[in-house]
């Protein structure tokens, strides 16, 4: 069996570039839709300006304080890592924007023509947009004459500019600008109709195609133009002083962000030498830095926002989410909950259900108290609304909020005002600690005793997000479990006092002890020659102690299937350490997001839904619900939709130690996970109906 790092995992940072390798493929497949391509294109290009802003940010803050990071990092120093990070970036940068190109020429077969600033041909396009930039793009236009004694001015993290060079009639030097591509404005431009045609232009064209009356007060004899970007560090820095709130040194702190040191520089290749190396003396930024050359448009991101031009063939088609069997929308879900336990799998099922039990228990007279954590809130938050209404209505509303929701921080920041000023407890978190649970509990007085009702999921508690990501939700009111929430609600609020839990698995406190102790247990069975199975659903493995425990139990004989759609640093299949191990993951439609973890073999299983993955933020630094899953029809039906994704072989992925991201075929009928699940639900909907 091999034992060093190199040969038993996967640098994190590298097999999160392998993850978003295979959101590319995604906007590279011609079965994809031509504009749901474009969107995934965009997520690539968002998930690298965070990778950027968190993960490559943190190795470089190891190079500046001089440390090599050899074995945090595993085969490679700090310094090899962001290196290597670089050169596996622009060679993804190039292929995505080779899928542009196929994708545009795609786009004009369907007769949709994304047009250039010189390509402008009809009178009625070139007055609507001289009109477009007058109303609307040139108030909101910020231009910045660059000279060389003068201090560049802040560029915001990864905001766009056109970097601009004006070759002055009788000056020795250029004349250099910069234009800040307005971020209050949609990127793409839709143009008038025209033939039975659809045009769009970039906003950036709108810029371009408006130099002159831009800049009409130099005499110029030629201009040009780049586009840049700068991605900064998003660490936070959070303050010590003991005389401010919490809110505000988190306020002080996300405003600091935009100050973060820069760590990323896109740029135009076909910019001028000249022009960018007086760019990047301005900026400060050295050729040691993640400098990368890209093509005529930054802040791809904005693809997520392509318009659609009412082609809906080109989309996927919307399928409307489906009814909990047994549970409606229009009567009491206390009343129904109390009798059996019930399972939101969004999004096949509506997410309404969730936002109608918290406007249910806001509205109940028997209704005493109400208790939940949060840590993304949607833009507009239903969930926020209902909690607010709970506490008008004279509710005991306790609101876990995790400020610290990495990007949410504003956001959060401003609900939990509002929160506080309508009479809702708030709790900060617990010193040391991100409380990434999603749990609600409810006191309901029922006679002379209160009853628990609650439930706990696997995503946020988003009504945005659960329109595109994959979660379970456990509707219940079983006593044990819930009494055990309870006990987590007085943690944060005593948090000196750790609890001791009979039924969820908690993170910090016994999570590792826990999760060792089930594997262990499969182990035992393997040796005794019985059937050990461990089936695991998760977005990311990355703590080695575990991957250890894993290899452990490989080698014990124990079948180990694992489903894994982002970061894994565990290589399967290979021979004396991992070859009962096969891992697998799903990128389509949607983004798979539940955590379920199954011991045991088939028939005999113990199956949990979790919010935590296998990372060690998750297992040390975070407060995480894993809960059992006790009443047998739900158990079931986890287990048979987490089968339909463990035998997807249309967009399923083999996660090897290559990192190739092979496609999983198979022979028989094909079988796209998402799309099968969907036919699950409403083939049981229609046999109910029946």
């Amino acid at each position: 069996m091999t034992n060093t790092q190199e040969d038993r995992y996967v640098n994190r940072e590298l097999s999160w570039l392998q993850f978003n390798a295979r959101v590319l493929q995604e906007a590279a497949d011609e079965t994809v839709p031509l504009i749901e391509r474009l969107r995934f294109l965009g997520i690539f290009s968002n998930n690298l300006d965070e990778f950027f802003r968190v993960r490559y940010a943190t190795v470089r803050r190891i190079v500046e304080a001089g440390r090599k990071g050899r074995k945090a990092l595993g085969v490679y120093t700090a310094q090899e890592l962001l290196e290597k990070i670089t050169e596996i970036v622009i060679r993804q940068q190039t292929e995505s924007l080779e899928i542009l190109s196929d994708i545009y020429d795609k786009l004009a077969d369907e007769h949709i023509y994304v047009l250039k600033e010189t390509e402008i041909k009809h009178p009625e396009h070139h007055q609507f947009i001289k009109d477009f930039y007058t109303e609307k793009v040139s108030p909101a236009l910020e231009t910045i004459i660059l000279k060389e004694d003068v201090e560049l001015p802040r560029i915001q993290d990864l905001d766009a500019y056109l970097m601009v060079k004006m070759d002055i009639t009788d000056a020795a030097q250029p004349l250099y600008a910069l234009l800040e591509i307005p971020s209050t404005i949609e990127r793409f431009v839709v143009l008038p109709r025209i033939d039975d045609k659809d045009y769009i232009i970039v906003l950036d064209d709108v810029i371009r195609y408006n130099l002159d009356a831009i800049f009409n007060i130099f005499k110029y004899d030629s201009i040009t133009t780049h586009m840049i970007k700068i991605t900064r560090d998003a660490e936070l820095d959070m303050e010590s002083d003991l005389g401010k709130s919490f809110i505000e040194k988190l306020s002080k702190s996300v405003k600091g962000r935009e100050d973060g040191e820069p760590v990323r520089f896109v740029f135009d290749k076909t910019i001028e030498k000249e022009k960018l190396e007086f760019l990047l003396k301005k900026l400060g930024i050295e050729r040691t830095d993640s400098i990368i050359p890209g093509g005529r448009y930054h802040n791809r991101k904005d693809y997520m926002g392509f318009p659609s031009l009412g082609r809906t063939n080109l989309l996927y088609e919307k399928q409307k989410p489906l009814p909990i069997i047994g549970l409606t929308l229009e009567c009491s879900m206390f009343e129904k909950i109390a009798e059996r336990d019930y399972l939101q799998y969004a999004p096949y099922h509506t997410f309404a259900y969730t936002i109608k039990f918290l406007r249910e228990a806001a509205l109940d007279p028997a209704v005493k108290s109400v208790k939940i954590t949060i840590y993304r809130l949607a833009s507009v938050s239903h969930i926020a609304s209902a909690l607010i209404n709970a506490a008008q209505n004279g509710k005991e509303v306790t609101v876990q909020i995790e400020l610290r929701a990495r990007f949410d921080e504003t956001s959060n920041m401003r609900y939990a005002q509002r929160m506080e000023d309508e009479g809702v407890k708030l709790i900060f978190g617990v010193p040391g600690l991100k409380v990434h649970s999603k749990v609600c509990v409810i006191e309901r007085q029922e006679g002379k005793k209160l009853k628990r009702y609650g439930f706990i999921s696997t995503g946020n508690f988003n009504h945005s997000t659960a329109k595109i990501y994959t979660d379970y939700t456990l509707f219940t009111a079983h006593q044990p479990i819930l009494k055990d929430l309870a006990k987590l609600f007085n943690f944060f609020d005593t948090n000196y006092i750790v609890n001791k839990y009979k039924h969820l698995i908690i993170s910090p406190h016994y999570a590792r002890n826990t999760f060792n102790r089930l594997i262990d247990a499969e182990i035992e069975k393997a040796k005794n020659n019985q059937p050990a199975l461990i089936r695991l659903k998760i977005n990311s493995i990355s703590n080695y102690t575990i991957i250890d425990k894993l290899y452990e139990a490989s080698q014990a004989g124990v079948t180990i299937e694992m489903i894994v759609r982002g970061i894994c640093c565990l290589i399967p299949g290979v021979p004396g350490m991992s070859e009962n191990i096969k891992v697998i993951s799903v990128i389509d439609k949607y983004l798979e997001h539940p955590r379920v973890y199954m011991f045991g073999a088939r028939g005999e299983e113990q199956v949990y839904i979790s919010s935590s993955d296998w990372m060690t933020r998750n297992l040390d630094n975070r407060v995480e619900v894993s809960c059992p899953i006790v009443d047998d029809r739900i158990k079931q039906e986890i287990i048979e939709t987490h089968d339909i994704c463990w035998n997807d072989n249309v967009k399923a992925r083999i996660i090897n130690g290559s990192g190739d991201n092979q496609y999983l075929k198979t022979e028989g009928k094909a079988v796209r996970s998402q799309f099968a699940t969907y036919e699950y639900y409403l083939d049981k909907l229609k046999a109910h109906n029946a």
